[in-house]
C-alpha cells in the first residue's frame, strides 16, 4: 500500500524540516534547562566531596554558612577535637570575594583553612598546575575559571597575594568558581575591621570585634564510633548545630536550590507545551491545505482509519526529528554556558517520551479535521 505520509512529506519537505528543526531547537533548550539542573546538583557537592568530612559543626540555630550566616570561635576545634570517637577537627571559612583582573571584577567563593592542618580542601586530583598552600600569609590558589596563571599576583583587602597553584573543576554551591587561602589570611579579610573603622568603633566605646572565628568546625570520626550519636552529644552539650555529611548534602542539593529546581522546571513545562501547540499549528495547517485531497480519497472509498494514520504518522515524525535537532543543538551549545551544564541520557530518554506523548495528542487537531471533512467538497472544486 503507498505510504500517504511518506508522499506528503515528500510533497512538502522544505516546510517540514524547518518546522522539526525550529522546534528542535526550543527542545534544546529544554534539555539545557535539565542540564542546568543536573549541573547544580553536581557542583553543590563538589566542595563536600573534596573535604570528605563526617561532621559540620555550625552557629546554633543556623543551617551553616552555605545557607546562612555562622560563626563559632577558632578554638572550638580544640573542644571537638577533644571529644571521643573524633579523629581529626579544624576550623574553615567560606566567603565571597571579588577579585581584579583586567579591569573588571571576578565573583569567588573562598575557602580558608589552616595549611599546616589536617583536614585540606584541595583535592590533589584537582590540581593541574603549582601546588598547594605551604605558608600562612598571602598565598592563593585559584581555579581555572578566573583566568589567572602561576606566579600572578592579586591585590585583596590590604595586601597583595602571589597564585601558587591551579585547579580546575572546582566551584562553590551556587557555580561560582572556588579559591583557597589560609586561615589567618582568611580572617583577616572576612573577621577583621580597616583601622579607620576600629579607631571610629574605640571612639563610640565599642569593643574591637575578635577576628579569631570560623564559619564552620569540620571533623572526622574515628572506625567504629556512630557519627549521629557523636553529633547528638555535641549538640547537646556544646550547644551547638551539627549536621552529618548526608545532612549537609540534603541541605545544599535540596534545600538552598529547591526554588531554583522548581522555577528549571516551570519553564520546562512551558516549553514542551509551547512545542507541542506548535507541532499541532503546523499539522492542521498542513491538514487544511490538502483538504480537497482528503476529501477526494474520502470520495473514492478510502477508510478515515488511514487517513488519520498518515496525520498521526506525519506528526509522530515531526517530533522525532525536532527530537534528534534539539540533541544535536544542546549538545552543540551546551559548553558555552557559563556555569556547568551536565547532559545526561535519562534525561533525554525522558524527554523523548514526552515528545512521543505530546506528538500523538498534537494529531488530534488534524484527526478532528479529517473526520469532520465532507467528500462532496471533491466535487465542488
Amino acid at each position: 500500500m503507498i505510504n500517504l505520509a511518506q508522499r506528503e512529506i515528500a510533497h512538502t519537505l522544505g516546510k517540514f524540516l524547518a518546522t522539526a528543526t525550529g522546534v528542535g531547537m526550543l527542545l534544546g533548550i529544554v534539555m539545557i534547562m535539565m542540564g542546568v539542573y543536573r549541573g547544580m546538583v553536581i557542583d553543590a557537592q563538589v566542595l563536600l566531596n573534596d573535604l570528605h568530612v563526617d561532621m559540620w559543626v555550625v552557629q546554633e540555630n543556623t543551617l551553616g554558612p552555605f545557607a546562612e550566616a555562622s560563626r563559632l570561635h577558632e578554638d572550638m576545634k580544640n573542644t571537638i577535637h577533644a571529644i571521643d570517637g573524633v579523629a581529626e577537627a579544624e576550623g574553615i571559612t567560606f566567603q565571597n570575594l571579588q577579585l581584579p583582573r583586567n579591569k573588571e571584577m571576578i565573583r569567588v567563593f573562598a575557602v580558608g583553612f589552616d595549611p599546616y592542618g589536617t583536614i585540606n580542601p584541595i583535592n590533589p586530583s584537582k590540581l593541574i598546575a603549582g601546588r598547594g598552600l605551604k605558608r600562612s600569609h598571602y598565598e592563593i590558589v585559584v581555579t581555572d575559571k578566573t583566568g589567572f596563571h602561576l606566579h600572578d599576583t592579586i591585590p585583596l583587602g590590604r595586601d597583595l597575594y602571589h597564585v601558587v597553584g591551579i585547579t580546575h573543576g572546582t566551584v562553590s554551591s551556587g557555580g561560582d568558581p572556588l579559591v583557597y587561602v589560609s586561615l589567618k589570611d582568611a580572617q583577616e579579610l572576612q573577621f577583621l575591621y580597616s583601622n579607620a573603622r576600629i579607631h571610629n568603633d574605640r571612639a563610640r566605646g565599642i569593643k574591637t570585634s575578635n577576628s579569631h572565628m570560623v564559619n564552620a568546625v569540620v571533623a572526622r570520626v574515628k572506625k567504629g564510633y556512630n557519627v549521629d550519636d557523636i553529633a547528638k552529644n555535641i549538640q547537646r552539650f556544646k550547644h551547638k548545630s551539627v549536621y552529618t555529611a548526608q545532612q549537609e548534602k540534603t541541605i545544599l542539593t535540596k534545600n538552598l536550590i529547591k526554588m531554583a529546581s522548581k522555577q528549571i522546571g516551570m519553564f520546562t513545562v512551558i516549553l514542551v507545551i509551547v512545542s507541542t501547540i506548535i507541532i499541532a499549528l503546523i499539522i492542521y495547517t498542513m491538514t487544511l491545505e490538502k483538504m480537497k485531497e482528503i476529501a477526494i480519497m474520502k470520495l473514492i472509498g478510502l477508510p478515515n482509519s488511514l487517513i488519520i494514520k498518515m496525520i498521526v504518522q506525519e506528526t509522530l515524525l515531526m517530533g522525532v526529528l525536532a527530537f534528534i535537532a534539539g540533541n544535536i543543538f544542546a549538545h552543540l551549545i551546551y559548553s558555552k554556558f557559563p556555569k556547568r551544564v551536565v547532559l545526561e541520557t535519562p534525561d533525554a530518554f525522558g524527554l523523548f517520551i514526552v515528545i512521543v506523548i505530546a506528538s500523538v495528542l498534537a494529531s488530534l487537531v488534524g484527526v478532528k479535521k479529517v473526520i469532520s471533512a465532507d467528500p462532496a467538497e471533491a466535487i465542488g472544486g
